[in-house]
């Protein structure tokens, strides 16, 4: 190489379009819309067989006898299996705690627990055979709440457990306790010239992603497994599924195939095992697509929680001291409920300052549905009890509730709870005034509309029962804190590959994650910080699997955090390599090469004074750079198991709501009519995609607020409500105006200055639509989701 080189045909550089900061559009944005997109439940191979796993009916009993006969008898069945069939010792399987059957064994924990499952050469077939299984069950007593779980005589619903959490709760029922205690609570109480006490009741929720679980395992000619799978995470995936299948994690090759949705709903697993297990009994490939029946069964859901909250202020606004108890039910099995404690614990307190605080949450085990990760990740329950406290305190004291949420707002600098201090901007005070000043929408707009009034601008909408009698207004607000990325010491890492060659003469970069796209607009973000940081246009995003390292979960809004850093360092040590390339053929050339800061843009290497020194093609001719490349944020630890404390985060995202809402007092009936949000989103790296998940996460927060809840009966402990026709969700109709206003301060810790914005709107949205219809109505509404009867009193 020591051969002195020329550039040729040198023009003139510019900057790379579509970069950071830019509004780009997504790749899959078309194909989604128009029903061209291909996702997991559309796959399709040669010869495949269809599986299908039967599910418990009852919610907690002995299996005393399963018969399969009939079901293997029937025409077009290849393959049934149960517990006893399962190929190792290893035959449980969980994100943290392995307590999860993969095929329920002695006994069932929950209502839809699989207990077996069918392959056959039809998905109708495979149902049939199913539902000629016999199973004789013998239920036991069940376990629903607290005071059933701890009682004297409690069932124990996981005997001999041996988790690194068992030794420090108080029962063997409870999943994980983590309390919280600074300074003297009581001692500060004596202090408060009022105190105000609430108890909150949050329902269970749904992350009503509209693609079921599905997935197409293939089984490989050396006794591996091809998986393609919707999920949130692939190679946490891998790590439970191989040892199930008694194989190397080499031999099972996972590809992510196209997610409809996830919202922590993915991130336990559902069908991946029992698809593999199928496809390698059967030698075929098997195919798993769940109903929406199936799917409420098959996945975790957001944790149902009671909180009990008492705050003090003196008579001038300032907060005092804080005690808080929150009870979680995690339900039958474990999945993140531990971590999801931490969460409602440590962010217990909000984005306030208070020294003096007494802290408890715990995580129960009982016989209700299992509950794990969702957007908000165990402070959208807190949020919910902490912002109706401040409502509270406010109108006690006579004091504006904004202006009371100011005084007391937490900034730059402050100690929170556990003893950490926040580190980067916290604009608490600053957004609530943004929020504040937003324009209101004019009031009873249907009133000016006459005769072409909208009905669906009333409450009740389409059905037509109002025409604005008994319709009062009100507005709320509310103010979230959640923290971005893996707690608690946990080793948050992601992995980026990317390759940078010369493609028909024109430079192009590939890049390679693991990353699970689940709609959040992460494959868009790393074409724009390829090209930013190489100066190319042309970027291929390669499909995400696992023969590249670990992304992490698409979880805890941490991907453009982590893997968009991973991809940002990865593509800076590409560019350096080229830059070298550069200097050794071209090194004599021009003295820029040796003296100036160099970059890549627009397919050129420039000076940082715009200089063109070559054109990219000619520095690496028939050459590639390819590297792959581990990004970390700063270390976090463990909180204490006795007093909390402990640096346990490593970002802070914050969001403001304010609520506007129409109530027919008469018959109960809620219009939310406007959600105005305001965020720091510390750098937004596509202005347009970050608008659409503050106001995509607004409206899971309106949901939960008015209409979402699994309803389980607390006497047979099944869901009453699994299908779509009694789970409401939001549809267009239901969603107000969502106007955003976007603030940027950087987080200097952080890739550009980013914060991970996808769960804070799904804090404060839900108490600011329940602090509006309290506004409106007076009542005092302590739970979610609020129905007519809770305004009715009928």
């Amino acid at each position: 190489m020591g051969v002195t080189r020329t550039p040729t045909n040198l023009t003139q550089g510019g900057k790379t379009k579509a970069g950071i900061g830019e509004s780009t559009l997504r790749p899959d944005g078309t194909l989604k819309v128009t029903g061209e997109f291909a996702y997991s439940s559309d796959m399709w191979h040669e010869d495949m067989l269809w599986g299908f796993t039967l599910r418990s009916t009852v919610a907690h009993a002995e299996i005393v006898s399963i018969d399969t006969s009939e079901a293997l008898a029937t025409s077009g069945v290849y393959s049934v299996l149960t517990y006893d069939d399962l190929p190792t010792e290893v035959k449980n399987y969980g994100l943290e705690i392995q307590d999860t059957p993969v095929l329920a064994h002695g006994k069932v924990r929950h209502h839809g627990e699989p207990v077996a499952l069918v392959a056959a050469d039809h998905p109708e077939t495979a149902r049939r055979a199913a539902a000629k299984i016999k199973i004789e069950y013998r239920e036991l007593p069940l376990v629903v709440d607290e005071a059933s779980a701890i009682a004297e005589d409690a069932p124990l619903l996981h005997e001999g457990r041996d988790d690194h959490h068992a030794g420090h709760v108080p029962h063997p029922n409870i999943v994980h306790r983590q309390p919280i205690v600074r300074g003297n609570a009581d001692e500060a109480a004596k202090h408060a010239d009022v105190i105000v006490t609430g108890e909150y009741v949050f329902g269970m929720q749904d992350q009503a992603f509209l693609g079921p679980e599905s997935g197409l395992a293939v089984p490989g000619e050396d006794g591996g497994v091809d998986l393609y799978v919707a999920t949130q995470w692939l190679h946490s995936d891998l790590r439970q599924i191989a040892p199930v299948l008694g194989l190397p994690e080499e031999k099972v090759r996972m590809t992510l195939s196209g997610v409809g949705g996830a919202f922590g709903g993915r991130e336990d697993l559902s069908m991946q095992i029992h698809a593999c297990l199928l496809a390698l009994r059967t030698g075929k490939p098997v195919k798993i697509v769940y109903n929406r029946f199936e799917s409420f069964f098959g996945h975790v859901h957001r944790h149902p929680a009671k909180l009990w909250y008492e705050h003090g202020a003196t008579k001038d606004g300032k907060l005092t001291h804080l005690k808080c108890r929150i009870v979680l039910d995690g339900g039958a099995y474990a999945s993140a409920s531990p971590a999801v404690v931490g969460n409602a614990s440590s962010l217990s307190v909000g984005p306030y300052v208070v020294e003096d605080v007494d802290i408890e949450a715990i995580a129960l085990y009982s016989n209700n549905p299992p509950c794990g990760a969702m957007r908000g990740f165990g402070a959208v329950q807190a949020c919910f009890a902490y912002e109706a406290q401040m409502d509270k305190l406010a109108a006690k004291l006579e004091m504006d509730p904004v202006a009371f949420r100011q005084l007391n707002a937490m900034e730059q600098g402050t100690l929170l709870p556990t003893g950490q201090p926040v580190e980067s901007p916290a604009p608490v005070a600053e957004l609530l005034r943004r929020v504040k000043a937003m324009p209101l929408p004019p009031e009873q707009q249907w009133l000016s509309a006459g005769e072409s009034a909208d009905v669906r601008a009333l409450p009740g909408g389409l059905s037509n029962t109002t025409h604005g009698e008994d319709v009062v207004r009100g507005i709320g607000y509310a103010v979230g804190i959640k923290n971005v990325g893996f707690s608690e010491g946990f080793d948050d890492y992601s992995t980026a590959r990317v390759r940078m060659e010369v493609v028909a003469g024109v430079p192009v970069a590939t890049v390679h994650t693991a990353m699970a796209e689940v709609g959040q607009g992460g494959i868009t973000v790393h074409a724009q910080i390829a090209r930013t940081e190489l100066g190319v246009e042309q970027v291929t995003i390669h499909p995400a699997d696992t023969q590249v390292g670990s992304a992490g979960s698409t979880s805890a809004s941490r991907q453009t955090y982590m893997t968009g850093g991973a991809v940002k360092n990865t593509c800076e040590a590409v560019r350096e390599k080229v830059l070298e390339i550069g200097r050794t053929k071209f090194g004599t050339y021009h003295p820029a090469w040796a003296t100036a800061e160099l970059l890549l843009e627009g397919g050129k290497v420039v000076t940082d004074g715009g200089e063109v020194l070559a054109d990219v093609v000619d520095v690496l001719e028939g050459e590639a750079v390819d590297l792959e490349l581990e990004f970390r944020h700063r270390p976090t630890e463990a909180f204490d198991l006795e007093t909390g404390q402990g640096h346990g985060h490593v970002q802070y995202s914050f969001a403001a709501h304010r609520a506007v809402v129409e109530v027919d007092t008469g018959l109960g009936l809620v219009k939310v009519i406007e959600l105005a949000c305001a965020q720091d989103v510390g750098k937004a790296l596509n202005p347009l995609s970050v608008v659409g998940q503050i106001q995509g996460g607004t409206t899971q927060g309106l949901g939960v607020a008015v209409m979402e809840e699994i309803i389980v009966d607390p006497k047979t402990a099944k869901v009453r409500n699994p299908s779509f026709t009694d789970y409401l969700i939001p549809t267009i109709l239901d969603t107000p105006t969502i106007p955003v206003d976007v603030l940027e301060l950087a987080d200097d810790a952080a890739p550009y200055g980013l914060r991970g914005i996808g769960e804070a709107p799904t804090l404060s949205s839900t108490p600011a639509v329940l602090a509006a219809i309290r506004n409106a109505t007076g009542l005092e509404l302590n739970k979610t989701p609020v129905r007519p009867e809770h305004l009715t009193g009928t």
